[in-house]
């Protein structure tokens, strides 16, 4: 982490930012974990596979169409590779169903030794879908392994200008740093924790996901604040035509400690 944040300051620094300016945005730094095949971490899960659920117990809402995008070991993953409460063991499965237009997923745990059964789901894509292949193709990219690693804002909506008055320099300095690393992991990765990002890095998924569940449910005194919402997981898909496409799943942090995960929110990103 030590080593991609001396390249960020390099960066920073060819763009004429001041070393202060530097070193108070690098103060707003997340850890995360980076977990992809091309990395020699620890295996802690995998792309895709069959999706099993609990014997027994109804599935999520509109089974039919979720996809198990990745499935994650939480006993092999260490308890300082995110600040997310994450429970100790047992599986996280990543479901979502990644169209553009309707996005729409869950995270589900499975606690250690539940008994479970494979759900087979009955789909109905075309040959030429996106979808059909969609499967398949998680199951060749194989095996997650871990890299600790940092993260930094690159949205406006969590930048103040007057406290950042270089934001756009910072944020141009970040993503060739971020880039040159997407490269690395030949854009097949799953990121727990830390910042969001996407290509237009507007509006933060996170933030947008809290306060529409603020609005949808105002009632709701359980409802967590905007501040209190995190990054569960998001996804870069290395599959052709896609190549712009981030798949966020958002919670808020009292739900990850409870282990509600029924109520993650799943957004996408995509720019054709």
């Amino acid at each position: 982490m030590l080593e991609k944040l001396d390249r960020f300051r390099q960066e920073a620094f060819a763009r004429d930012v001041p070393p202060a300016d530097v070193e108070r945005w690098l103060a707003t730094a997340r850890p995360c974990a980076t977990l992809s095949p091309h990395v020699d971490g620890p295996v802690v899960g995998r792309f895709g596979g069959p999706l099993t659920l609990p014997v027994g117990a109804p599935g999520p809402e509109h089974l039919d169409e979720l996809h198990l995008i990745a499935s994650l070991d939480l006993a092999a993953l260490p308890t300082d590779a995110t600040r997310l409460p994450l429970p100790h063991e047992g599986r996280l499965l990543l479901c979502a169903h990644p169209d553009a237009l309707d996005t729409h997923g869950t995270a589900i745990h499975l606690p250690a030794d539940t008994p479970v059964e494979e759900r087979h789901v009955e789909r109905d894509h075309s040959a030429s879908d996106v979808f059909a292949e969609l499967d398949a193709q998680l199951l060749r990219t194989g095996e997650l392994r871990l890299r600790h690693d940092i993260s930094l804002p690159d949205h406006d909506s969590l930048v103040d200008p007057a406290e950042h008055p270089h934001a756009g320099a910072l944020r141009e300095a970040w993503r060739q740093v971020r880039g040159a690393d997407l490269h690395l992991t030949k854009w097949s990765q799953i990121q727990l924790d830390g910042y969001a990002t996407d290509e237009y890095g507007e509006l933060d998924p996170v933030q947008a996901a809290a306060r529409a569940a603020a609005a949808d449910h105002p009632a709701h005194v359980d409802v967590a604040r905007p501040e209190d919402w995190v990054l569960l997981a998001q996804w870069h898909p290395d599959i052709d035509g896609w190549e712009s496409a981030v798949v966020h799943w958002s919670v808020a942090r009292q739900d990850v400690a409870a282990h509600r995960f029924d109520r993650t929110d799943v957004s996408m990103f995509f720019a054709p």
